[in-house]
């Protein structure tokens, strides 16, 4: 076994994050398996286009027997799952896409997994880690006054992506319990920071914002979310890929409960001042409410006692202090946004949002 790890969906937002802060802080090597459909992008792993820790494969999770080569040739000490359709909206509109990805992949991930851990000598076979990344999603919806999510949070998924996801979590544990493959879970809150695919809220707004179009919010916008830094998120990973215990999930949080409509007006708030609107409209002008989704969870939140108590991991990253690094980046990373914003995106734009054009 070489101190490698295999990483999918490492040319995705948070798994692009993963790839760089462990080559960054950890400085071994990465074989990075993605699909690079949509929401892919090998633009955002350029600066380590000459890196020879960074070893880029494409292809797909289903697709047993390249997984099967890639551990008999790289031999890695882990596996941290990230690959994922992750936007609910399209899970509305295209929900067997998610079945496919989050629930047939990962089954499809695990077995080959399970028979490369299962041939492993005895020191390499006790050091192997399966890593499975997955969403506070899966608990469903709080009320105002609810404790936030824990571990032990009953599922009730709301929507196709959610419910994948959930059978991907329970996949996991089943394998954990039945062959005793050495699996963790973790469950993460809302994710933002740079290289995130501009169909989710945050950079939807900064790059609308930009361009003087329409902010769609969903419904009355007190919809409820804990913000966590990708860069926090990806600290925890490493962490729980250290450090957790097998069988055990773990939650991680930024203890940043906001409203969309809130984390709406913070953007342009940020955008009035770098952009110098001391005079005439302001961002905020643009703001459009549309009608909600379908299914639309009314607030989430996480307890991070565990991870802390354990680990003793916390979110070191404010989301004042986040959201503005955020907008920055999007700011002085426009050539980045021109790559990934395609036609079909900007069909998929128009289509799901139209009343608020």
């Amino acid at each position: 076994m070489q101190n490698h790890i295999l990483v999918t969906g490492g040319a995705g937002f948070i798994g692009a994050n993963f790839v760089h802060r462990w080559i960054a802080t950890e400085g071994t090597n990465v074989i990075n398996l993605d699909s690079l459909t949509y929401a892919g992008n090998l633009n955002s792993l350029d600066s380590l286009r000459n890196d020879s820790r960074h070893s880029f494969v494409r292809g797909d999770v289903k697709d047993q027997d390249l997984v099967a080569q890639l551990l008999r040739k790289y031999r890695p000490r882990a596996i941290v799952h990230f690959a994922a359709e992750t936007h609910v909206d399209r899970a509305i509109v295209h929900p067997e896409e998610f079945i496919q990805t989050n629930v047939i992949g990962t089954f499809h991930l695990l077995e080959a997994a399970r028979r490369y851990w299962e041939g492993l000598r005895s020191d390499s076979h006790s050091r192997f880690v399966f890593l499975y990344v997955s969403t506070d999603e899966v608990y469903g919806s709080l009320g105002p006054l609810e404790s936030p999510f824990h571990e032990t949070t009953p599922y009730a998924p709301s929507s196709p992506y959610s419910a994948s996801k959930a059978a991907g979590d329970h996949l996991v544990h089943a394998y954990y319990q039945t062959y005793g493959l050495p699996a963790v879970i973790t469950h993460c809150s809302n994710n933002y920071g740079p290289f995130q695919f501009p169909e989710k809220l945050i950079p939807l707004i900064i790059l609308n914002a930009t361009r003087g179009l329409p902010l769609p919010v969903y419904g009355d916008g007190q919809q409820v979310r804990d913000w966590l830094y990708v860069t926090d998120h990806c600290d925890a990973i490493r962490l729980v890929l250290a450090q957790g215990r097998p069988g055990e999930t773990y939650n991680i949080g930024g203890c940043n409960q906001k409203t969309n409509l809130e984390v709406v007006n913070v953007i342009c708030g940020i955008l009035d001042e770098l952009r110098q609107r001391a005079v005439g409209p302001r961002h905020s002008s643009l703001i459009t409410h549309i009608k909600d989704r379908p299914g639309h969870d009314r607030r989430y939140a996480i307890d991070t006692t565990k991870i802390l108590r354990e680990l003793g991991w916390r979110p070191t990253e404010y989301f004042e202090s986040g959201i503005r690094k955020t907008v920055e980046w999007y700011l002085q990373n426009l050539d980045w946004v021109n790559e990934v914003v395609t036609g079909q995106h900007r069909e998929w734009v128009r289509v799901q949002y139209a009343s608020a054009s």
